[in-house]
């Protein structure tokens, strides 16, 4: 490796790590802070937490190291210009299109990187994480008692529900004071216990609370005794309430994976089984057909063997049929082979939608990884061309292709999904687009040499400018 190498690949890695610990974490904060909603008031765990935290990352990730690429190079070249180096490598006979080489080699390794996380590790992340938050989101709310409220407390043991109010309620002691307990789980007798004061206390798994009650009575109203009642006191009593902690519990097995939870060859898997099943629907439309044709004319089809026929060649096909005519002219047997091939045809429709997600999947796995590469072509040539930018070029420029970069992946999916173009050029026209305009950039870097007079900002705003002004020039020549 030589010295030029070295100097490149040294001088990218800082940008690099620092553009991508950055955009990680904006971006996985507000990931975490859409989806806190479903963690607020479940009283986890802090081992649930950052399991949901962990989780939560790989698809950050997944966006943002691209990204992070495009930024370093950006930032490295828009230096290496600004202080004359490209300028004394070019005059030291080093064409700035030999500078991309080291970077190009980078931009292989992390994309044979990202392809494999994209296929192992995101979507065992993804499939996780989604069952972490369908098992949060069936999970009861942490019991939370309010004083000098009427608190309703679902429990799994009594057939209706509990409703309990306290004048006090110590969060640290658990102790309660001027307990009420209105108990309405059976239809036949309604009771209300008082006590001056109690204790709360969940059992080892917690999951059944147990009330333990002091100095009271229990009041008993029967509904087939109207206007009379029952009245006991008692100086301890244990009402326990069953069902109602705060237990997080695992589900076995996990969930039915999505497109987005499956590798490669488990998206592959599934295409082959769906073509399968086009194949046998298809298969047995045909079989149908034969059949029915075979009823209506009497005879036996064959394959391509030949024809034995056993009616004659002068009947009419009305004479045929044989089957009852509907108010409506149209006869049984044509009714039940339109409805069946309507049948038949929107199964294999669906079929195909569903190849064509996984197709997409399959698709954007790879585009999202050659990412890498063309971010490098990019961004190299844009950075020599624009030296003065600085920060501010470095932010425009990456949030502009950002934008253009994943709308185009989001609404090819959705063009694919719906089966307006190929999942092919769905997920790789953004790619190819961007390539085409590196590869034209790149031939250009030797002309333009490497000054570091002009370039601003604002020269960047001129050309968009002038470009958009001729684009209105000739719309308005042909209208």
């Amino acid at each position: 490796m030589g010295i030029i190498t070295k100097y490149l690949i040294r001088a990218h890695t800082g940008p690099l790590l620092f553009s991508f610990s950055a955009l990680t974490g904006l971006l996985f904060l507000n990931a975490v802070a859409q989806r806190m909603e479903s963690l607020i008031g479940k009283g986890l765990s802090w081992n649930v937490i950052g399991e949901f935290l962990l989780l939560s990352l790989p698809h950050t990730i997944a966006l943002t190291l691209p990204m992070a690429i495009l930024v370093s190079v950006l930032y490295t070249f828009s230096e290496l210009t600004a202080t004359n180096e490209i300028t004394a490598m070019s005059a030291g006979g080093i064409r700035p299109a030999r500078m991309l080489v080291p970077l190009l080699g980078l931009g292989v390794v992390l994309a044979g990187v990202m392809l494999f996380f994209n296929d192992r590790l995101l979507p065992a992340a993804n499939h996780r994480l989604k069952d972490l938050i369908i098992d949060i989101s069936q999970k009861s709310p942490t019991l939370e008692l309010r004083e000098r409220v009427i608190n309703q407390i679902e429990s799994e043991g009594r057939g209706g529900n509990i409703y309990l109010k306290a004048a006090t309620i110590d969060p640290v002691t658990n102790q309660m004071t001027e307990v009420v307990i209105y108990d309405l789980s059976d239809p036949d007798v309604h009771r209300t216990t008082y006590a001056e004061r109690g204790q709360m206390a969940f059992n080892r798994r917690r999951t059944d609370l147990y009330l333990t009650l002091f100095d009271g009575e229990v009041l008993e109203v029967g509904s087939d005794r109207t206007g009379k009642f029952h009245q006991s006191e008692f100086e301890v009593q244990i009402v326990p309430l069953r069902g109602i902690g705060d237990e997080l519990i695992r589900r076995q097995g996990g969930s039915i994976r999505s497109d987005r939870e499956m590798s490669i060859a488990m998206l592959q898997d599934e295409i082959d089984e769906r073509v399968q099943e086009i194949e046998r629907v298809q298969q047995n439309a045909l079989e149908r057909s034969r059949g029915v044709l075979r009823d209506l004319l009497g005879r036996t089809l064959e394959d391509e063997d030949g024809v034995e026929e056993t009616t004659a060649r002068g009947a009419s096909l009305a004479s045929l049929r044989g089957s009852r005519t509907l108010s409506d002219g149209t006869d049984e047997t044509t009714l039940r082979v339109a409805l069946n091939s309507r049948q038949d045809h929107a199964q294999v429709e669906a079929l195909r939608s569903s190849v064509n997600q996984y197709k997409v999947e399959i698709h954007k796995k790879y585009a999202i990884a050659f990412a890498c590469i063309v971010f490098v072509l990019l961004g190299a040539p844009l950075a020599i061309r624009f030296p003065r930018g600085g920060i501010g070029m470095v932010i425009a420029v990456s949030v502009g292709i950002f934008a253009v970069y994943w709308a185009g992946l989001i609404g090819g999916e959705n063009l694919a999904d719906e089966g307006v173009v190929t999942p092919f050029w769905a997920m790789w026209a953004p790619d190819l687009t961007f390539l085409a305009i590196g590869m034209a950039l790149v031939m250009r870097m030797g002309r333009g040499g490497g000054a570091n007079r002009g370039g601003g900002l604002d020269e960047i705003f001129f050309l968009m400018g002038r470009r958009l002004s001729g684009f209105s020039r000739i719309f308005r020549r042909a209208t």
